[in-house]
């Protein structure tokens, strides 16, 4: 394997639902500098896999309404490699597109596919992982994802049913497991053989290839019609005629439920999904009382466990909530209590439904 084999796709696209009403339609959350570093999700992601490989060979994949974003925030990245789609159809058409693309490129190539919007606390680990990874998949015809060790038996993640016994650190997957209730949870962490599915794969690009030909026939026939124009002008019109035909489905469906040649590296990278307000409340620094804040003038009294996140100079008097979300988006203010924080989705789109798209 040699650097410039290694290609990274990181997938921008999302909307982010669960962080509503900071992560809105036209302002998604892996744009959004949510940790407070000066940074977004997103260029944090970048910074991150150009120790990897050069700029040239990592693609941004998102939505034709995220362009303007993509490159005002990345650096130095060009508009060929930013892969638009122009229909939101989960995350097996867009890798289907990208691997083809880059297929006429490098028949060698070695993918890492990775969020935009996750935290990686151990960086220098996780470039190792991923290292080990690629090192792996570009001598064996292998599947293979990242699993995150589980520090508890969490609810909102999927998880990764693996064998013990493994050739080099790396394991055979026995079977993805849904998101499983607190019971069935605590089951899998007492056990040791399950992993967090942290949604990071690795595979050589014709392997996948082969993976969509086998389980995912029409996507494959769809995205090889493109061959001759891949890396050509003609390419975006390609896109934007065909990619809305392509079957609405995530990778893990499509491709990983289906496929027995599918491995997984157990990796402790210090990693979150960052997948809700709780999740964003256990890495953010917090004051004696566990509240985690981002506001310039607060005054709070009997409260605790809170996040508060509101925005630059406004001030804030707090007084007697425990374990709440509160956010305001200038249009939008959110008091809400963690424990039911699950429901936010659902209460973003009675908001819309109600007072119209302006509120999504």
């Amino acid at each position: 394997m040699t650097q410039n084999n290694s290609y990274v796709l990181i997938m921008a696209g999302g909307v982010g639902s669960r962080f509503w009403p900071k992560s809105r339609n036209h302002f998604p959350k892996q744009f959004i500098d949510i940790l407070g570093t000066g940074q977004s999700l997103l260029q944090m992601t970048y910074a991150r896999f150009l120790e990897l490989c050069p700029k040239e060979n990592i693609y941004v994949l998102s939505n034709q309404d995220y362009k303007a974003l993509v490159l005002e925030q990345l650096d130095g990245i060009t508009e060929c490699n930013i892969l638009l789609e122009p229909s939101r159809n989960n995350t097996a058409p867009c890798i289907a597109y990208a691997t083809y693309k880059i297929l006429q490129q490098n028949p060698e190539a070695n993918i890492v596919v990775a969020p935009s919007d996750h935290l990686i606390l151990k960086e220098a680990a996780f470039l190792d992982k991923v290292a080990q990874a690629l090192d792996y998949t570009s001598k064996n015809k292998a599947l293979l994802t990242l699993g995150i060790s589980p520090t508890r038996p969490d609810t909102g993640y999927g998880y990764i049913h693996y064998e013990q016994e493994s050739e080099v650190g790396v394991h055979a997957v026995s079977r993805f497991m849904e998101k499983p209730v607190l019971e069935k949870a605590m089951e899998y962490l007492a056990s040791g053989d399950y992993l967090w599915n942290a949604g990071i794969f690795i595979w050589s690009g014709q392997n996948i290839q082969r993976a969509f030909q086998m389980y995912a026939p029409q996507i494959a026939s769809l995205f090889e019609k493109g061959n001759s124009v891949y890396n050509t002008p003609a390419e975006v019109g390609f896109i934007q005629e065909n990619y809305p035909n392509s079957p609405n489905i995530s990778i893990d469906y499509a491709i990983l439920e289906k496929a027995t040649n599918v491995y997984t590296i157990p990796a402790d990278i210090g990693w979150s999904d960052l997948g809700t307000w709780a999740s964003l409340h256990e890495v953010l620094p917090k004051d004696a009382l566990n509240n985690s804040t981002s506001i310039d003038h607060l005054h709070v009294e009997g409260t605790s466990n809170c996040i508060i996140h509101l925005p630059k100079g406004k001030a804030a008097v707090i007084k007697g909530l425990e374990d709440f979300i509160i956010v305001d988006d200038e249009k939008i203010l959110l008091i809400y209590p963690k424990g039911s924080e699950q429901e936010i989705k659902g209460v973003a789109g009675e908001m819309v439904r109600t007072f119209g798209e302006e509120y999504l």
